[in-house]
């Protein structure tokens, strides 16, 4: 009791956080204070050793982690929760979303999804000149950063050009704002070098949007999905109840043999009690806490749980793979040396082959099964590379570097990403950009994610703080978000990413394999 007092007042006193969020680590203090879902006895050892985590996302899960409304039905039929009729202008359908972003759950208090404004809002931009559209949706995006103070609220734009679109962008590169993470869905057949050139532009003034894979992510999850928080790829209407995580090289620590060994038999024990976390966790959710019953969401059919299912998440790739090689006595890189590259290959297909075979429960989205995840990493991890990247600091050249993981990117339906850090010569060459961005889609790239190396934000995961924000850090932060970038920027030194040079006559990547 003592010490549960003691972590209260401690957070009640630090003059660094603001009131929300205080609120929400007391929140997070009081989940604690229940006894998580019951799992088994090699389950509860995995956590305790690290080889499984639960990301922290609470003993007693009251709302799923990741929730995609459709704000299409939402801004059609009005909400008698919200006691709103439908928007008939574009000043009502701003102000409605604003609204009910207020009330979407989620794990950072936060909605992580906005919908796909620019789809959202062409209807109502019809008779709207360019500078009153410009006009009220700066006003707009300035109340999203100012509302909703975290870097995973997220929204999408394309494949297709809109005027919304473009206004977004320029917004973008105005503002500077860290809220909200954007992604630019790229299709070959629908978006124009021309857009995709403005969203390499405003890449290079504020670190957004990612871009991602069209037609792979339709192919894999439909035409209505959206990339939510960092960059996860789930479906709208739906969403995720859990995200867990497996710690590779951790399960390598407890793997007493080689590669043989590892894939055989130790790779099934530690995604089956992985699985068995996930849903303990998920049967908490929907049968205990009884979320999909009763909330607004499912009412006015914005949510529906046969849209939902679980993401499974693995990190830690290149140190499973240089440990299981160095029991060989080869003292090989991951990204850098081809048999490294062909073992990290064989276990995210074996890590694949396992998920896609473990049914969970209330995962009709995904035909009963988890999606597959490369999980980004959290500000705690030390000695352990996000998802399935190569480690910080040694990234090789642009063309090896794209060579090496995009292999990796058809397994991973629920997101995958890169980060990238290109140097000036980017500046100097956006079309070229643009083309290494194309081939990297042709190669079979589901995300690609690039960091200018002199602007004023840094890609922490795949969600975006600015460095002038890390600086004064220690005497508070206006977003949540800016917490976890320090952490990570100080335990993983993402800052230090290798920067590539971009020349001209480096078009079109494609991997050998």
């Amino acid at each position: 009791m003592a010490e549960f007092e003691h972590r209260v007042r401690g957070i009640i006193a630090d003059p660094a956080l603001t009131y929300r969020q205080r609120l929400h680590r007391l929140a997070g203090i009081a989940e604690e204070a229940v006894a998580p879902p019951a799992v088994g006895d090699a389950c509860r050892e995995a956590q305790e050793k690290g080889v499984i985590c639960d990301l922290a996302e609470g003993h007693a899960p009251y709302r799923p982690r990741y929730v995609l409304p459709d704000y299409a039905v939402l801004l059609r039929n009005g909400s008698s929760f919200l006691e709103l009729a439908p928007p008939r202008d574009l000043d009502e359908a701003l102000a409605f979303l604003l609204i009910a972003y207020t009330a979407v759950p989620s794990i950072t208090t936060y909605p992580v999804y906005l919908g796909d404004l620019d789809k959202l809002l062409t209807p109502f931009v019809e008779e709207i000149s360019d500078e009153e559209l410009y006009r009220r949706l700066r006003l707009f995006w300035i109340s999203l950063d100012r509302m909703l103070p975290d870097a995973f609220v997220h929204t999408n734009l394309g494949p297709d050009d809109t005027r919304v679109g473009r206004t977004i962008l320029r917004l973008e590169r105005e503002l500077l704002q860290v809220v909200p993470n954007l992604t630019l869905k790229v299709d070959p057949a629908r978006t124009p070098d021309d857009l995709l050139l403005d969203g390499v532009q405003t890449v290079f003034a504020c670190g957004k949007p990612h871009f991602v894979n069209h037609p792979m992510m339709v192919g894999d999850l439909g035409p209505d999905y959206a990339a939510v928080s960092c960059y996860n790829s789930l479906k709208i209407g739906g969403g995720s109840h859990t995200l867990v995580r497996l710690n590779l090289a951790e399960a390598v620590r407890h793997c007493q043999g080689g590669a043989r060994t590892f894939l055989t038999q130790t790779l099934p024990l530690f995604v089956e009690l992985t699985a068995e976390l996930m849903e303990a966790r998920i049967r908490y959710l929907v049968e205990t806490a009884d979320v999909y019953s009763h909330d607004w969401l499912v009412a006015e059919g914005l949510i529906s749980l046969d849209r939902f299912s679980a993401m499974f998440g693995i990190y830690g790739l290149a140190e499973a793979v240089e440990a299981l090689l160095e029991r060989e006595g080869k003292h090989l890189r991951y990204g850098q040396d081809a048999e490294a590259n062909d073992l990290s290959y064989r276990i995210t297909s074996t890590v694949a082959e396992l998920v896609a075979a473990r049914p969970l429960p209330y995962c009709v989205g995904n035909g009963g099964r988890a999606f597959l995840h490369s999980q980004s990493g959290i500000d705690s991890d030390t000695g352990v590379t996000a998802g399935t990247r190569i480690p910080v600091g040694r990234e090789p050249a642009l063309f090896e570097h794209l060579n090496a993981v995009a292999p990796h990117h058809r397994l991973f339906a629920a997101g995958i990403s890169d980060v990238l850090h290109f140097d000036d010569t980017a500046r100097r060459n956006p079309q070229a950009v643009v083309d290494i961005i194309r081939g990297a889609f042709v190669s079979g790239m589901r995300d690609f994610t690039f960091n200018l190396d002199s602007n004023d934000f840094i890609r922490i995961t795949g969600y975006l703080v600015r460095k002038s924000d890390l600086a004064r850090v220690e005497s508070g932060a206006r977003h949540e978000s800016t917490f976890l970038g320090a952490g990570s920027v100080a335990q993983s030194h993402v800052d230090r990413r290798a920067p590539k040079r971009v020349i001209s006559h480096e078009r079109n990547p494609r991997p050998d394999r």
